[in-house]
């Protein structure tokens, strides 16, 4: 017990120690997973900005307005912040899950422009304030490579946002460019806090999962945290899942 203590101790020191003082990015960090990412990287001494359409922050980050549809607003944003070490990308469109024959070009629009075509923009529009060694974490999804009825949409787009990290890991090196792939994580995706309907889908999901729940969104902001600061990890896909893809 002692020793696993010491072990957790040092890892927030270890963190603590890259990110102090650094500038931490982070785009969709009004709620879920995003706020837990500002959140965590805020205690770990980080200079830390959450852009979102509402402009909500946890304490520590700073809240600033942005829309990742609007090439200007986010110009604007990544000019007052300057100097940019970290750029976490979490911004999604709540599409639900809609098999082909329902699929309209409304979902697909919606659904590319929130979370793909908006995190390449973001990073586009980010290059000029980019430390030459900056980390760029983008976030897909375990149903890349989980298949199913009514997938199609969220496979194709956490697919494709797979395929451009390993390419921008590429074509941006020195700078790391890394995805998170989470698996089914209690935020307000699956319904209101405390609902009936979020409490019976999470406990399904958790039953079939080896280690039977579902994440946290601090968990699945520590694995953000950790390719933030790994300098050896680049154009990895780090699946966050429980053993989902088991």
């Amino acid at each position: 017990m002692i020793n696993r203590i010491l072990l957790r101790t040092g890892r927030r020191f270890w963190v603590s120690l890259l990110l102090e003082g650094q500038s931490v990015v982070v785009v969709g960090g009004s709620t879920g997973i995003g706020w837990a990412i500002a959140e965590l990287a805020a205690k770990a001494g980080a200079r830390t900005f959450a852009l979102s359409r509402s402009a909500n922050a946890p304490e520590g980050a700073e809240g600033m307005i942005a829309d990742v549809t609007d090439a200007a607003s986010m110009e604007a944003a990544f000019g007052r912040i300057g100097q940019i070490h970290h750029l976490a990308y979490t911004a999604w469109s709540r599409q639900g899950a809609p098999p082909l024959g329902t699929l309209t070009s409304d979902h697909l629009q919606q659904t590319f422009a929130a979370k793909l075509f908006g995190a390449l923009h973001t990073v586009r529009l980010a290059l000029p304030h980019l430390d030459p060694l900056a980390s760029i974490t983008l976030t897909s999804g375990q149903v890349s490579r989980k298949y199913g009825v009514g997938s199609v949409l969220k496979g194709s787009v956490n697919a494709a946002l797979d395929s451009a990290g390993k390419h921008l890991a590429k074509e941006l090196a020195p700078r790391r460019v890394n995805v998170i792939s989470p698996g089914v994580t209690d935020t307000a995706q699956w319904g209101e806090a405390g609902s009936a309907r979020r409490q019976e889908a999470l406990e399904r999901v958790s039953a079939a999962l080896p280690v039977k729940r579902v994440a946290t969104p601090k968990e699945l902001a520590s694995a953000y945290l950790f390719v933030m600061t790994n300098p050896f990890v680049t154009g990895a896909v780090v699946d966050v899942d429980g053993g989902g893809l088991l």
